[in-house]
């Protein structure tokens, strides 16, 4: 039986999934746009499974939009695990949360495994999933996907607003033939406001391990060139963390453990990647192999946290 947190009650939105009874490593896990959805329960079950307790956390209590999501909730979230007797604390998150985990392990020194699948190496601006307009996303106004006091994080704005953004994503997704793609868009963003220091995630103040992971055919923005920029800025700067890149040639964004990905979908795992990503369906057989190697390489670096 899990046990759910809620801000009013506890300061952070999140479910206590629980883990083995012998076990003292726990895994905030961020996936899914709720932290009780069947992506967490599964995410949660997976790690489990390598002998983790997990605290699926979200920013919302169904929404998976962030915008000024507040890092002390983060804070709160550590308290309860350090009072449970955890003794070892990690976090893991893909896409905007692959993003996230990097940006919390850099302020909270407690973290000593971080895993961010599909990360950018900078803040981005916060977005929203309101339906506004009918459109599925649109950019804040004048928001980070994070704040700190009450302030947001500088953070990489969007090229384009409201409505312009999401009828941006949708011609390029229909022109490369996937569900989703803003890949472009995040160049184009960069292109007009190169990444200012004050808005790169300070990966080198992140404690203990962090795990990369990135495919080149990920459309919807460009993790291994992000990737590649962090690993060239921890040789550059004087950090106290080991780190692995799994950089694979196919994958797309959905770069999970072959394993977790079926417990999310027991049937027709692969029939939803092939729908989300054209990479998918040129390439089954490689994006497979890479999910396959992905579960291994976790697998073998959880055990030895």
């Amino acid at each position: 039986m899990k046990q759910v947190f809620t801000v009013e009650n506890d300061g952070f939105i999140g479910a206590y999934y629980g883990g083995p009874a012998d076990s003292k490593k726990a895994v905030i896990l961020m996936l899914g746009d709720s932290s009780t959805d069947h992506m967490a329960g599964c995410g949660a079950k997976w790690l489990m499974k390598k002998g983790c307790h997990v605290l699926a956390m979200s920013a919302g209590k169904k929404d998976y939009g962030h915008h000024n999501y507040p890092l002390e909730r983060f804070g709160k979230a550590i308290a309860f695990l350090k009072a449970k007797g955890m003794e070892k604390i990690g976090i893991a998150g893909a896409s905007t949360t692959g993003m996230l985990a990097l940006i919390v392990a850099s302020y909270y020194p407690e973290i000593t495994l971080t895993v961010a699948m599909s990360p950018s190496d900078f803040v981005m601006e916060g977005f929203y999933r309101d339906g506004k307009d009918g459109m599925t996303e649109r950019p804040g106004d004048n928001e980070s996907t994070v704040s700190l006091q009450g302030k947001p994080l500088p953070y990489l704005p969007f090229a384009y607003r409201h409505p312009e953004y999401w009828q941006k994503i949708q011609e390029e997704s229909k022109a490369g033939g996937d569900k989703v793609a803003s890949r472009k868009m995040f160049d184009e963003s960069e292109r007009r406001h190169p990444v200012r220091e004050e808005e790169k995630i300070k990966v080198e103040n992140i404690r203990g391990k962090i795990v990369f992971v990135g495919a080149e055919d990920d459309v919807l923005w460009d993790t291994c060139k992000y990737i590649r920029r962090m690993e060239e800025r921890l040789s550059q700067k004087p950090h106290d963390c080991t780190w692995e890149a799994l950089l694979y040639e196919h994958g797309t964004h959905f770069v999970f453990p072959e394993s977790m990905l079926k417990m999310m979908l027991p049937v027709g795992s692969e029939t939803l990647v092939k729908t989300m990503f054209r990479a998918a369906r040129e390439y089954p057989k490689e994006c497979r192999e890479t999910r396959t190697d992905i579960d291994k390489k976790l697998t073998e670096i959880l055990r030895v946290w």
